[in-house]
């Protein structure tokens, strides 16, 4: 298993054994991202499909959620969504 330093958590830690997203974008998060922080991302895009009640086969719900990905994943950006509540 090899290793790399995350952008997102800045630790030392496991790299994703592929890239997760097709493309450049995927690319990068391969090289730059952990498995703990695709995993944080992974619950975090499920909060916001259910929240936002999006389509995935909208494309402006596909555009949004790459945006968002993108925020999370590089920018450190946790923003939860309007009106969210957590579960008790």
């Amino acid at each position: 298993m090899s290793t790399i330093q995350c952008v997102h958590c800045q630790k030392e830690t496991a790299a994703l054994t592929e890239a997760p997203y097709p493309g450049n974008l995927g690319e990068k998060i391969h090289a730059s991202i952990c498995t703990h922080c695709w995993s944080a991302w992974l619950t975090q895009q499920t909060m916001l499909i259910n929240e936002n009640r999006l389509s995935l086969i909208n494309p402006k719900a596909k555009t949004f959620l790459r945006e968002q990905m993108n925020a999370f994943l590089f920018e450190v950006c946790t923003e939860k969504p309007e009106g969210y509540r957590p579960e008790e």
